[in-house]
């Protein structure tokens, strides 16, 4: 089936619509950073460097590390950021822009998020690595799709709902696992994570400021929720989209965050940026293996 122009744009120049990258120019180990800035810490551990552009929040370059060949790309933040990134991402990898229709063979990327977050579980410390095995989205986006039951975790849903006494007004959470390929890469150096991924840094994180909140009880009720020998372990804002749009798609994806604040024992490090530089370091060893 042809896909219309209205509904996949591509730019005069052969490149995707808001990434500015052309089906070529992409690796099939991608790497997703939220800030725009944290590209450039990629850039002297690449051997080289292949190509690179810029879009509005949308900065890549792609280049080879250890013999394997890498796009490292920021999104900005939000899961709404996400939907653009994976949609775009896929269409660069599986339709033919020629044509614009499928190629009959899937192409599949490993697509890995590397970002910060909040712990709330007490034992985890200020710094850990954590990898998302399971991301619970709070943000709705994947609702907008068909089919999103068949690659969400149903009862950990439910069991969620319940026990967190879920505001009806607000979007319906779901659960989605990340790729075993990518959770085995990163069994040994992380902790094991259930993170949700929040459509805000204040409110919906549980922040208070000038407002008060929807759910009042709410950091509580996510840190006293268990099912299935998985505890909510941090906050973050993209794993979700990521995790459920790969899943729908066809891509093995993950997220992997740098604690840099603890909700439970309300310390933070603003100082975190030569943490952060080790996870990347690691990130690349760990897919390029």
């Amino acid at each position: 089936m042809r896909i219309p122009e209205s509904e996949l744009i591509i730019n005069s120049d052969g490149s995707v619509f808001h990434l500015h990258i052309k089906p070529e120019q992409l690796a099939d180990n991608v790497i997703l950073v939220g800030d725009p800035g944290r590209v450039e810490m990629f850039r002297p551990l690449l051997d080289e460097v292949e190509c690179e552009g810029a879009s509005r929040e949308f900065v890549w370059i792609t280049g080879n590390y250890r013999d394997r060949r890498f796009t490292i790309l920021s999104t900005g933040i939000g899961t709404d950021n996400i939907d653009i990134v994976m949609t775009e991402l896929d269409a660069l990898a599986n339709v033919d822009f020629q044509t614009r229709e499928e190629y009959p063979e899937h192409r599949t990327l490993n697509v890995l998020r590397i970002g910060t977050c909040g712990a709330i579980q007490p034992e985890i410390p200020v710094g850990a690595f954590i990898f998302s095995h399971i991301s619970v989205g709070c943000d709705g986006l994947l609702n907008w799709y068909e089919g999103r039951d068949s690659i969400a975790l149903l009862d950990f849903e439910e069991a969620f709902v319940e026990h967190v006494h879920w505001n009806e007004k607000l979007p319906a959470p779901y659960f989605v696992k990340a790729s075993d390929y990518l959770i085995e890469r990163f069994k040994d150096c992380t902790y094991k994570g259930m993170t949700i991924s929040a459509s805000g840094f204040y409110g919906p994180q549980g922040r208070v400021v000038r407002q008060g909140l929807a759910m009042p009880n709410m950091l509580e009720d996510f840190e006293s929720f268990e099912h299935k020998g998985y505890k909510i372990t941090n906050f973050e804002m993209e794993g979700s989209a990521l995790a459920g749009m790969a899943a729908k798609l066809g891509h093995n994806a993950g997220t992997v965050c740098c604690a840099i604040a603890h909700r439970y024992h309300k310390d933070a490090n603003p100082d975190y940026k030569a943490r952060v530089a080790e996870l990347v370091k690691l990130s690349l060893d760990r897919l390029a293996d």
